[in-house]
């Protein structure tokens, strides 16, 4: 059992590593990141994925270019054996407040655990 996150370079997928870092100590079950980025998993982890996590042990593992996001991140996750997906999610127009991206769609829609969605910021 573990807890995953899907991050991306952004506000809300840096919320996301915050909400399942706490997500993972408050379970007390280990914590893996998908980066979903396209980026060299030889290089480590970005500045800023590295400066969310700080000290945390964790696993991180690298979408392949090739994969879709939400295939991916379900893959993943049951390869994993995930208890909890966490995913970011990004403000959007009230013309749009109903409708989510298609990646959380599909990972809201079709993830065989809960799935905890994130957003950056809140309206006060």
């Amino acid at each position: 059992m573990t807890v995953l996150v899907a991050y991306r370079a952004c506000p809300h997928g840096e919320a996301a590593v915050r909400t399942a870092l706490e997500e993972s100590r408050r379970r007390d079950l280990p914590l893996q990141v998908l980066v979903l980025d396209e980026q060299d998993p030889d290089a480590g982890p970005s500045a800023a994925l590295a400066a969310v996590l700080g000290d945390a042990a964790v696993e991180i593992a690298y979408r392949d270019e090739h994969t879709e996001p939400a295939d991916a991140i379900l893959d993943r996750a049951d390869d994993v054996g995930a208890s909890l997906v966490v995913v970011g999610s990004r403000k959007r127009s009230s013309q749009g407040t109903f409708l989510m991206g298609t990646t959380t769609q599909r990972v809201l829609l079709d993830a065989s655990v809960p799935v905890l969605v994130v957003k950056d910021a809140y309206d006060s």
